[in-house]
């Protein structure tokens, strides 16, 4: 039971952070490799403390880690979370396709014996 509790929350957090343009748009640059916060910035019309919320948020919800060398604040992400979050969505596509499929042949049967 626990593990369902936990897995609920993670994808809550999961979700409600890609809930977000600026921060989807982020992820979407992140899949090229890393990147230093202030390249992440560029392009985001937005002030920087702004900006570094919406970081926050992803970081929250463990879906980038970040690393400070020097003066620079490094992204990446991290595959785990978009591991578990795409293993849900497969299996709720899964259930969903074969209602689908069973809803069709109903109809399709039903058209049948209409004609008959």
């Amino acid at each position: 039971m626990w593990k369902a509790i936990h897995m609920a929350q993670h994808l809550d957090s999961f979700f409600a952070a890609l809930s977000d343009p600026t921060r989807r748009a982020v992820i979407e640059r992140l899949a090229r490799g890393p990147a230093a916060v202030s390249d992440l910035h560029d392009g985001h019309d937005m002030a920087l403390p702004s900006f570094l919320k919406h970081l926050n948020k992803l970081e929250a919800a463990g879906i980038v880690r970040s690393i400070k060398t020097g003066r620079t604040r490094m992204v990446h992400i991290e595959p785990a979370p978009l591991a578990a979050a795409e293993d849900w969505l497969t299996r709720q596509r899964s259930i969903w396709e074969g209602r689908l499929d069973r809803l069709a042949l109903l109809a399709e049967r039903l058209e049948q014996e209409d004609r008959t």
